[in-house]
């Protein structure tokens, strides 16, 4: 896929239009969003994000645009995943409800730079040494063994500082207080960070560790250097809307660690048998290709994907509503009481 200059200027120059618009139009004013004002906006970044693979398909055929699609439906369905964890730091941080969406677009914004950095390490990686899918491979199937073996996410687990809000707690006084929305203040002339800022810390740890499958997982799916960025870009940008959409839905959502599961192990899998297609390791197969395996095509891909974040949804939903009227049909103790 040959990606003019201009065209990457243009998609960045976007991208960074919209997160701009984003913090001035919402994020710069602090107020909790509503569900109305939530969803308005989750509905436009997803409409975007199929007018630009539908562009796709337009000047560079159905190939691309699918393996664009399963990309974000993958990134998307990652990203709902680490909302959990959100949840989590925001608890842990007690941060008023008003100000989460600013600590959401800046961590959003930290992670979009991050992965696009190890989109180009990884892009380089995989022009140069083709074993690197089969360490893409290992790192998803090993996820996903991981991710199943949890069983998702309790809503009464608890968030763990780690060793880098520690030292940055150590390093850097800190008040114990809020301060609206800022990030530092001023007290008796000395400098100090907010709550706000160790939140917005753990956040960025939290982006780090999620790369770790993420980027793998798309490069799975698509070697275009152009549509991984997309692809990622995409998912990011209507994270924040998504978070206070279904904030109230993530513990219905019993089941996602599952499905994501699955869809790890099948990308992990793809990449494995990409990489014996690729094959120039001498330990296998004498150095040479193993074509033995039929490598696993973009359309069967999005299906796996779409397929199981379906059932995995409704049969979700379908336990909830079983539990509540478990719960609502339990005979009551009407013993009288001494």
């Amino acid at each position: 896929m040959d990606v003019p200059f201009f065209v990457w200027a243009l998609t960045i120059a976007a991208i960074v239009g919209m997160l701009i618009f984003d913090f001035v139009g919402h994020a710069r004013t602090p107020h909790a969003p509503t569900l109305r004002e939530s969803a308005i906006w989750s509905a436009v970044y997803v409409g975007l994000a199929i007018v630009f693979g539908l562009l796709v398909l337009w000047f560079s055929g159905a190939g691309y645009a699918g393996e664009y699609f399963a990309g974000y439906v993958t990134e998307k369905s990652l990203s709902v995943d680490n909302l959990f964890v959100f949840v989590l730091i925001f608890a842990a941080f007690a941060v008023p409800r008003q100000v989460q969406q600013k600590v959401l677009l800046f961590g959003i914004t930290f992670a979009l730079g991050l992965r696009t950095v190890f989109i180009l390490v990884g892009a380089a990686a995989i022009e140069n040494f083709s074993w690197v899918f089969y360490l893409f491979g290992a790192i998803l199937i090993y996820t996903a063994w991981a991710q199943a073996r949890s069983g998702g996410h309790s809503g009464g687990d608890d968030y763990q500082e780690n060793a880098v809000l520690r030292f940055t707690r150590k390093v850097l006084p800190t008040t114990p207080e809020y301060h609206s929305d800022r990030m530092t203040v001023k007290v008796d002339g000395k400098r100090f960070i907010t709550p706000l800022a160790i939140a917005l810390i753990a956040i960025g740890v939290a982006d780090v560790i999620f790369a770790v499958d993420s980027i793998p997982a798309i490069f799975g799916l698509t070697q275009e250097t152009y549509l991984v960025f997309a692809a990622n870009a995409f998912s990011l940008l209507g994270l924040r809307q998504l978070f206070f959409l279904i904030d109230g839905l993530l513990d219905r959502l019993v089941y996602l660690a599952y499905g994501l599961a699955v869809i790890l192990g099948f990308i992990g899998a793809k990449l494995v048998i990409h990489a014996l297609h690729t094959n120039e390791l001498p330990f296998i197969n004498g150095g040479e290709h193993v074509t033995a395996i039929p490598e696993i095509s973009t359309a069967l891909s999005l299906a796996v994907i779409v397929g199981t974040l379906v059932v995995t949804t409704v049969a979700s939903l379908a336990k909830g509503r079983a539990d509540r009227g478990a719960a609502v049909d339990e005979p009551r103790d009407v013993t009288p009481r001494a």
